[in-house]
């Protein structure tokens, strides 16, 4: 970062008509910019976005995406240039409580490419989280991820399909809960005349509520029950049973939203409330499911006169105007769409105090007010103020005012803001936040606009379609890189105001705390009417990148654990056999498969890092010491990496509750798919049928008599397939968490409410160390059992512990084996002193899409092109001199609307998406 260059710019930003800068500023202005800049260069954002082919999946899909990874440029203020920071890219897909599967990306130029087979070995109907980052973002919040939840449906393993709605009621610390369940068979007709059993359970196993129903004409059922156990329903599940031929199938459904209450909050503009100074309040209700909740009401004071009425417009937000009056107190009597009623403090009102209020943004200026009461100015009369413009951590505008001299102090700003969040905050001399305010800036001269077209606007199936690209920046061609998905609307409709776009990501939700309803609302088709939603919501949102005090006193975060990769390292320590460091010894690493060997040397207390590598995934290394004298008696103990625990999704209220109905067309398409590639699910041999081998549970193990029949979670050994040892990837699995003080193994859920004690670990049928874990091989393992309690076994009082978890090994049936086999077995026993076998996570490889092509015959495609992405291609370039680019692809079978998205970059970072629609006929 060059601190000259900023400094200079800065002074650019200084508003002339503003007074010079106060001798007694106890912090003057161009050292806090210095110390921002510093702070900036010691810790730039990185951000990372995924594009997707679409929206949600099925069992069977494959999912394409490309990764945008993008970094703020301080040293010429510019933001979102494609990230030369990390080379390395991130992507886990989570279920519940449980990481299904981890990818590494190679990024070159801030792109990476990749795809995820949705197999019915790992995937079940359900919602999945999908996060993204790169290591160096785990330094910081992991709010600021990538994350986006993903639905799965299940058109071909699935029996039966269910619709599920949840009303509740909470009074005298009682929740009364109604849920009411449609049962349909897979072909639509409805499930009449069947007993359900159903039982309300608890994450501990507890279980709160059972009963029996028979469903209706309509195969519908009624679940209702009471219970005074509020803190354990929103972590209980609804389990039912239903006798449907031929056997019964269980369904579980969870009560996460269960009984909680709406929420309603008020936010002055500014922060403040202001005795005497009119000022803008904005306000937010969510429903207990996170969306936003429709309400109207009155502001009363302390005396119960009306001050003013309220009604929301978008999405639970709206504003109002409030001039606060001395002694008095404010409440908002709120009535919800259902009916129901409720009352809420406004904030305590200031007696002295001063805010910003914005007039009006355009890309030109900002206009804004100071405002504060009599009783304020009278006190800080003279007193001069600094006001800073930021987007990201990159301040575009500070400069101080003049002497305050009335209770109105009006401000014009140009506006050298990127389009995105900003905030203004006004600041004391002292870098105190004395009032802050979001705002979002929108301009076209830093966005890369984007067309798609093509020859006509009406084809036929199976038609040649050729697309035309062009992309430009303030009406200058571009090269950009870009990729394209081309969908069947008729069999993927969506919402198009739900959809996560690269412009919703890195212009909006990526700095802002929290669930945003509809992200694409604000830009799929802007108006007044969005603008003004959008600074609702700037009002009501949360944002926290820098604070100014904190910065001003050298308060910066702790040391950063996590260096930025350039490719992929393997490091450890090279020592004797009695432990001593071997200085400046020779390692090598060797990876046979790919014909490569690297050498390095240790340094001065053993310490070696093999970096800068790129190799594909699942391949066998040789860490050896090889070539130094004496080596029989080294050691090599290789450094581990260590896992992004799970966290909450901020983006699980955009899940599908009922993911039978709200995928409908989508699944009926791809159980068509699946009937037409003609795969038998289940074939019956009545005859030289082999016995059915019952797979290994705790159940076989004496010592673990007394744990309940089923565990509360239970990973299958194949989701370790591509782990070096289980202690890789068994931490972040189905709720459990390696505790790195302790160096434990401790159930998530525990440890978030301060207990860390550790698990019970069980091999089979004896109780081992948590360091086992290190020399059990993955592919051993049938699968791991994890028990959030001990049942009558008592184990947990005896060992001092909380919680099982029990690996279940394969089981092994003796054979005879060749000399290949045996020396392979004895290579696999390599001494540690000699050299250390390993299987690195290397980069995953990224398949290519296949479009089909019919320049013969249409009639080659047997049993029809019932394809729902058409087209997927992640490498779009245009043109740097003509910013033009060229693709085709045929269309499937389908009729109707198709829908071509295009997203991406310029190497300057500025971003665009487009949208073009053509019919088939």
């Amino acid at each position: 970062m060059n601190l000259k260059r900023f400094t200079f710019l800065l002074s650019l930003f200084l508003v002339t008509g503003f007074s010079a800068f106060s001798q007694t500023d106890s912090i003057p202005l161009v050292t806090l910019a210095q110390k921002t800049a510093e702070y900036n260069n010691s810790y730039p954002v990185e951000k990372v976005y995924l594009h997707f082919d679409k929206p949600y999946y099925a069992v069977g899909d494959t999912i394409w995406f490309k990764a945008y990874v993008t970094a703020d440029s301080y040293s010429d203020l510019k933001q979102r240039v494609p990230s030369a920071i990390s080379n390395v890219v991130y992507v886990d897909v989570i279920g519940k409580d449980t990481i299904v599967q981890k990818f590494k990306l190679a990024v070159t130029k801030g792109v990476a490419f990749g795809n995820i087979a949705i197999t019915k070995a790992q995937y079940r109907q359900g919602n999945y989280q999908i996060r993204a980052y790169t290591k160096w973002m785990r330094n910081f919040d992991a709010a600021y991820f990538f994350d986006k939840t993903l639905s799965i449906g299940d058109a071909i393993n699935k029996k039966i399909l269910t619709n599920i709605s949840i009303t509740s009621s909470t009074q005298n610390n009682t929740a009364k809960v109604l849920v009411r369940i449609n049962y349909r068979n897979p072909d639509g007709s409805a499930i009449a005349g069947k007993k359900v059993n159903w039982r309300v359970q608890t994450k501990n196993d507890e279980v709160l509520s059972k009963s029996k129903e028979t469903t209706d004409a309509n195969g519908n059922i009624t679940v209702s029950f009471t219970t005074n156990k509020l803190a354990d329903l929103p972590t209980s599940d609804l389990f039912t049973e239903i006798d449907a031929s031929p056997k019964e199938i269980t369904t579980q459904f969870s009560l996460k939203n269960t009984a909680a209450a709406m929420d309603v909050q008020f936010f002055p503009e500014g922060g403040d409330l202001i005795e005497g100074v009119a000022g803008k309040v904005a306000f937010k209700a969510v429903a207990p499911n996170g969306m936003g909740a429709d309400i109207k009401g009155i502001i009363t004071d302390n005396t119960g006169a009306t001050v003013v009425n309220f009604s929301s417009q978008h999405l639970g937000m709206g504003t109002f105007s409030l001039t606060p009056a001395a002694g008095k107190t404010y409440k908002a009597a709120v009535t919800f769409a259902d009916g129901s009623k409720n009352t809420y403090d406004l904030p305590k009102v200031s007696a002295q105090d001063i805010t910003i209020s914005i007039v009006s943004v355009s890309p030109q200026r900002l206009v804004l007010n100071l405002l504060c009461n009599d009783a304020y100015l009278q006190k800080n009369k003279g007193k001069r103020f600094y006001i800073i413009a930021q987007n990201g951590q990159a301040v575009f505008y500070a400069a101080q005012t003049g002497a305050l001299g009335a209770t109105t102090f009006p401000l014009s700003i140009t506006n050298k803001l990127p389009s995105g969040v900003a905030k203004i905050s006004v600041l004391s001399s002292n870098g105190d936040a004395l009032s802050e305010r979001l705002v979002f800036i929108n301009k076209k001269d830093d966005q890369l606009l984007l067309s798609l077209n093509t020859a006509k606007p009406v084809y036929t199936s199976r038609d040649n379609v050729v697309m035309n690209v062009s992309a430009k920046n303030a009406d200058k061609p571009v090269a950009a890189d870009l990729s394209v998905t081309v969908i069947d609307e008729a069999k993927v409709p969506y919402d198009e105001s739900d959809e996560t776009t690269i412009l919703t990501h890195l212009l909006l939700t990526s700095d802002l705390k929290g669930y945003i309803e509809k992200p694409n609302y604000y830009f799929n088709a802007p108006t007044d009417k969005t603008n003004a939603d959008l600074d609702a919501l700037m009002l009501t949102q949360g944002y926290s990148r820098i604070v100014y005090k904190n910065i001003a006193a050298n308060k910066l975060p702790p040391n950063v654990k996590f260096q930025p990769e350039d490719g992929i390292t393997i490091s450890g320590t090279l020592r004797t056999s009695v432990g001593l460091p071997v200085n400046r010894g020779n390692v090598n690493l060797e990876i046979k498969d790919r014909r490569m060997s690297v050498n390095t040397q240790a340094n001065t207390v053993g310490e070696f890092a093999f970096s800068k590598l790129y190799f594909p995934d699942s391949l066998q290394a040789v860490v050896s010491a090889k070539g130094n004298v004496n080596s029989s008696n080294f050691m090599i103990i290789l450094n581990k990496d260590s896992f992004q625990p799970i966290t909450a999704s901020v983006n699980a209220p955009a899940a599908f509750v009922n993911i039978d109905s709200a995928m409908r067309p989508y699944l009926l398409n791809s159980k068509k798919m699946a009937d037409n590639s003609r795969v038998l699910s289940e074939v019956t041999i009545r005859a030289n049928v082999a016995p059915k081998v019952k797979k290994a549970s705790h159940s076989d193990n004496s010592a673990l008599t007394g744990l309940p029949m089923m565990a509360s979670r239970t990973i299958d050994g194949a989701m370790f397939a591509a782990c070096a040892t289980l202690f890789d990837c068994l931490q972040g699995q189905g709720g459990l968490n390696f505790d790195q003080q302790t160096q434990t193994l401790t159930l998530t859920r525990n440890q978030t409410q301060g207990d860390n004690r550790p698990v019970a670990i069980y091999l089979n049928n004896f109780m081992v160390d948590f360091s086992t874990l290190r020399t059990i091989d993955p592919k051993t393992v049938e699968s791991v059992e994890v028990f959030l309690n001990d049942g009558v076994s008592s184990i947990n009082r005896m060992t001092g512990t909380t919680g099982v978890v029990v690996i279940n090994s394969k089981k092994v049936e003796n054979a005879k084996m060749s000399k290949d086999q045996i020396a392979a077995v004895l290579d696999d026993f390599m001494p540690a002193n000699s050299g250390v076998k390993i299987k690195p996570q290397g980069f995953s490889a990224a398949r290519t899409f296949y479009s089909p092509r019919y320049d013969v015959s249409k009639d080659t495609y047997v049993g029809g092109d019932l394809r729902t992405t058409i087209y997927w291609n992640p490498r779009v370039n245009t043109d740097p001199t003509t910013g033009a680019a060229t693709f085709d692809f045929f269309n499937a079978d389908g009729k109707g609307s198709y829908k071509a998205i295009i997203e991406g970059f310029d190497a300057d970072g500025n971003i665009g998406r487009s949208i073009y629609r053509y019919k088939v006929e």
